[in-house]
C-alpha cells in the first residue's frame, strides 16, 4: 500500500513541475466539474496532430473524476511552494 501512495505523490509532484502538464490537468478538472469533458474528449479523438497513445491515456485520465479531483487539489495546495 506504501508503495502504492508513494507512486501518486510522484505522478502529482511531476504534473506539478510540468507547465504544460499542469495546465491541462487545471482544465480537465474544471470541465469535469462543470460537465463540459465529453466535448473535450471528443476534441481530442478528432485531431489528427495528437498519436492515439497520448488519445488513449487522455481519455483514460479524463474518465477518472477522483483522480482530476486529487491533481486539482494537489496543484492548489502546494502552488505557493513552487
Amino acid at each position: 500500500m506504501d508503495g502504492l501512495w508513494l507512486q501518486d505523490l510522484e505522478s502529482l509532484e511531476a504534473i506539478s513541475q510540468d507547465d504544460d502538464a499542469r495546465r491541462i490537468f487545471l482544465r480537465m478538472a474544471a470541465m469535469s466539474r462543470s460537465g463540459s469533458l465529453p466535448t473535450f474528449i471528443a476534441e481530442i479523438e478528432r485531431d489528427d496532430e495528437i498519436d492515439e497513445q497520448t488519445k488513449h491515456h487522455l481519455a483514460e485520465l479524463a474518465s477518472d473524476r477522483a483522480f482530476l479531483i486529487a491533481v486539482e487539489d494537489y496543484l492548489h495546495r502546494t502552488s505557493a511552494f513552487h
